[in-house]
């Protein structure tokens, strides 16, 4: 019984360790404070369940829910050009709740509150995903994929260009560099991140709903990222270990249901203040959350 447990967890934290990967990206590298991430995630999970339902091949519709996801997350961007610190934050959390709204409401195509039940275990090119263990080899794969990735951006004389902006936006437009053309980028590689992340979680768990990519949702992701530490990789990889174990051994406290999700959201607020307070730049962050 204790194995497929295991390999219950190993998956929720491969997804999530995509997530906050890709979200440090625009937070953490860039200074982007996007609080519509877990939009994205929604619209990735959302786009490749509908696809494969309506029979399109999961490769496909994987890779599509992470372009449509990118393709939002430029818009948002681009849509608040103009916008800089807490107001893009502002910004960015409405455009979360717009998406939430849409998704609860076009009831015709996502079936609103009911969500959107028997997605199927991925098939790639002719390998069936029958069981939980293959689908964490298939998870780890994507998770390297998606971290080699990553790291290689953050590494490469663009990552430079997003720290410079996010330390000096001024200076860096006085050297000549478009810095709205930076943000476009950094938010659609961010978006496509989130949106595989979300693919990956509606064909595991086969069942999604609007709740499920709600506010809490966003504490959750926040959480890992500011408790990993700001423009920090490996930790990031660190926190998402740390908070889904811990998120999950609150299910063997001798505690009602009803008590244990709003506990785990109380958990996760009273970990991003004490980070706030005590360590701002998290346990292997470079730099201090401003």
């Amino acid at each position: 019984m204790i194995f497929p447990y295991l390999i219950h967890i190993l998956i929720l934290i491969g997804i999530y360790l995509i997530l906050a990967v890709s979200l440090n990206l625009s937070l953490g590298y860039a200074g982007l404070l996007s609080l519509g991430h877990v939009a994205l995630f929604g619209i990735g999970a959302y786009t490749s369940a509908l696809l494969n339902i309506n029979g399109v091949p999961f490769v496909f519709s994987f890779l599509l829910a992470g372009l449509l996801a990118g393709f939002f997350g430029f818009l948002l961007a681009f849509a608040t050009g103009k916008l800089k610190g807490d107001y893009y934050a502002l910004a960015s959390l409405g455009f979360a709740f717009v998406v939430y709204s849409l998704l609860l409401n076009l009831t015709e195509i996502t079936r609103g509150p009911l969500g959107i039940p028997g997605i199927s275990k991925p098939q790639i090119f002719g390998w069936a995903i029958k069981d939980n263990f293959s689908y964490l080899i298939f998870l780890a794969l994507v998770c390297f994929v998606s971290i080699f990735l990553i790291n290689k951006i953050v590494n490469s004389g663009f990552g430079k260009l997003l720290g410079a902006m996010r330390d000096d936006e001024t200076g860096l437009r006085i050297l000549g560099k478009d810095t709205k053309k930076l943000k476009y980028k950094t938010m659609f590689v961010s978006g496509f991140f989130a949106g595989i992340s979300g693919s990956l979680f509606a064909h595991y768990i086969g069942f999604i709903d609007p709740n499920t990519f709600y506010i809490s949702e966003l504490v959750l992701i926040l959480t890992i990222v500011i408790l990993g530490g700001i423009a920090s990789l490996k930790g990031s990889i660190t926190a998402t270990f740390v908070v889904i174990v811990l998120s999950e051994l609150m299910r063997f406290l001798p505690l009602p249901s009803a008590i244990i999700g709003p506990g785990r959201q109380i958990v996760y607020a009273i970990v991003l203040i004490i980070i706030l307070m005590f360590r701002p730049r998290g346990l292997l962050g470079r730099i201090d959350l401003e």
